[in-house]
């Protein structure tokens, strides 16, 4: 069975979701972030797997579940921190972030039988998720991360590799304050959706 793995940062104002600011405070883009973490832990807790890990940046809060291992973010650009993480696992292991709170456990099961490799590509040029059957952290290492073309270079790295790569669906990652709302209308009744609603009602009034 896969490990999942989550890499996320602790949602601290100043320290995340800082594209949402404005229109929103720093206290409540960190407030959105943690709602948003708290829904994909919670989706990747349904999903079936053989470990749970928190690749994290901080520390945990009551945000965080029961069953998840927890393990700190190493140092450097993302490209090694998303390998580090990779190279902790000894089977197939499926990467997401904590940007997509729209994910869903289907979405998160996957065989590796037919395949050596899945790749979720994001609306805005990179990828919300990454799947290895065999983990290898050269594979990222080097890929040009946060650019428009980031998943183009990361799933021609795959390919190039000699990778069977299967795609899931684009998924559209929370940045901007119109990448919140459309993706809370995905998921009304998430805590994400929920959270957005109230701060929007607040600033209205």
């Amino acid at each position: 069975m896969t490990t999942l793995l989550v890499i996320a940062k602790e949602p601290l104002p100043g320290r995340v979701k800082t594209r949402l600011t404005p229109p929103f405070t720093p206290r409540e883009a960190a407030a959105l972030a943690e709602a948003a973490l708290a829904d994909t832990l919670r989706t990747v807790a349904a999903a079936p797997a053989s470990r749970r890990v928190l690749v994290l940046d901080g520390a945990p809060g009551p945000w965080l579940p029961p069953g998840f291992d927890v393990v700190r973010q190493c140092a450097g650009g993302l490209d090694e921190r998303l390998a580090d993480a990779f190279a902790r696992c000894s089977g197939p292991a499926l990467l997401i972030g904590m940007d997509t709170p729209q994910v869903t456990p289907d979405l998160l099961t996957v065989d590796f039988t037919a395949c050596d490799a899945y790749f979720g590509p994001a609306e805005d040029g990179g990828f919300w998720a990454l799947g290895l059957a065999e983990p290898d952290p050269a594979l990222l290492r080097g890929v040009p991360m946060s650019t428009p073309v980031t998943g183009a270079v990361q799933r021609e790295r795959l390919v190039e590799a000699g990778l069977r790569v299967r795609d899931l669906p684009r998924l559209r990652d929370v940045d901007t304050a119109d990448d919140a709302h459309a993706v809370a209308a995905l998921t009304p009744h998430s805590r994400f959706a929920h959270h957005l609603a109230r701060l929007t009602t607040t600033a209205n009034r």
